[in-house]
């Protein structure tokens, strides 16, 4: 396990059955201070033309906006694959980073929107990883722009075991 888990995704555990149940986080920030990340699987019904319409030009014409986690969720993240990384305001990996919200016209290929973040407090997320609740992963560029489920996806990436659970469904009783 890396000493941060900055740029790395977090897939809900079949055990987590709160708010996280079946989400895929990718951690934009892990130190000693804790860790924020945003949920990239919880797409809203809100157009982000008329819920966020400064960021409207961001991405795709009919985009929603993503629920990026339970905290402030007033708050907006903007993830976007950038023609230039140095645009970023912090990058994640390769082209991906997070848009400035200062300088939202910064040219990029693709955006995603997200309301809310999730946070952990210090030493929060390490106790959840020991108590296995989550199943890290390296972030690939192109998850935060997946466009179908991306916990069974990111699950059959990782392989093996992880394969198999992602054949789960969501009620485990219906089985």
């Amino acid at each position: 396990m890396p000493e941060s888990l900055r740029s790395h995704l977090l897939i809900a555990s079949p055990r987590l059955a709160d708010h996280f149940q079946r989400t895929v986080v990718l951690v934009l920030e892990h130190n000693e201070e804790g860790a924020m990340g945003v949920v990239l699987n919880r797409p809203s019904e809100a157009p982000v033309r008329d819920a966020v319409p400064g960021l409207a030009d961001l991405g795709e014409p009919d985009g929603v906006v993503h629920v990026g986690g339970p905290v402030q969720p007033q708050a907006v993240i903007a993830l976007g694959e950038f023609e230039d990384p140095d645009d970023a305001s912090r990058l994640v990996v390769g082209d991906l980073g997070v848009v400035d919200p200062d300088h939202p016209d910064a040219p990029v290929r693709r955006a995603r929107v997200y309301a809310g973040y999730a946070g952990w407090a210090p030493e929060q997320l390490e106790a959840e990883l020991e108590e296995e609740a989550w199943i890290v992963e390296p972030v690939d560029p192109d998850d935060p722009f997946h466009e179908d489920d991306l916990w069974p996806a990111a699950l059959r990436r990782k392989g093996g075991e992880y394969a198999l659970l992602a054949r789960m469904p969501v009620d485990p009783s219906l089985n």
